[in-house]
């Protein structure tokens, strides 16, 4: 049967995933339309295409255990110089997602793996550009800022065309989204 490279992935929703990635092939990123906005769980992992079973029932498992959560992004950030990488940052909702992921990647699970480097949620804005893009990408996206409610993740298949294509959506189990906290201007509530 072959081998499939996969990924497992938060989506960013519309219209913050488009915009994301229009600004993302703006900078000059040749693969951003082939990479629909996301937040990893599962980095690219080549696996043998008769584990995908196994790999979707390890999935459901994980989903059915998960809440969704509140997920934020705000600003941005950079792996550079380890990492040819400019991101906008999660700054609400990175452990759940740090949990996730070890859910996913689980010892004992179907797609066991270690990772090149420690696991930080982000959302990639521009990867392997010349400086000056990347330097453009961290200044423009520093005010950006956008929030929903995470309430699955999805199975990407990476086809030969360099395209990522979603195979199957999971929910997680409950869909109570926990309560957010509000912001309360003090200075405006009544006095006693």
């Amino acid at each position: 049967m072959g081998t499939v490279t996969i990924g497992v992935s938060i989506a960013v929703p519309e219209p913050h995933g488009t915009l994301l990635q229009e600004r993302r092939a703006g900078f000059g990123d040749a693969a951003a339309h082939g990479i629909p906005t996301h937040v990893t769980l599962l980095p690219p992992t080549e696996v043998d295409s008769a584990a995908l079973p196994a790999i979707e029932a390890h999935l459901v498992e994980v989903a059915a255990a998960g809440r969704p959560f509140p997920l934020r992004l705000s600003g941005t950030g950079t792996f550079r110089p380890v990492s040819p990488v400019v991101f906008v940052q999660i700054v609400e909702g990175a452990e759940a997602c740090t949990w996730l992921q070890k859910q996913v990647r689980d010892a004992s699970g179907p797609v066991a793996r270690e990772l090149q480097f420690p696991y930080h949620p982000h959302v990639t804005v521009a990867h392997s550009i010349d400086e000056e893009a990347m330097d453009r990408a961290f200044a423009d996206l520093a005010d950006y800022e956008a929030d929903w409610p995470c309430t699955g993740f999805a199975l990407y298949e990476q086809g030969p065309d360099a395209v990522w294509r979603k195979l199957r959506e999971f929910s997680f189990g409950s869909t109570v989204v926990p309560p957010q906290p509000t912001h309360v201007d003090r200075g405006t509530l009544p006095t006693r």
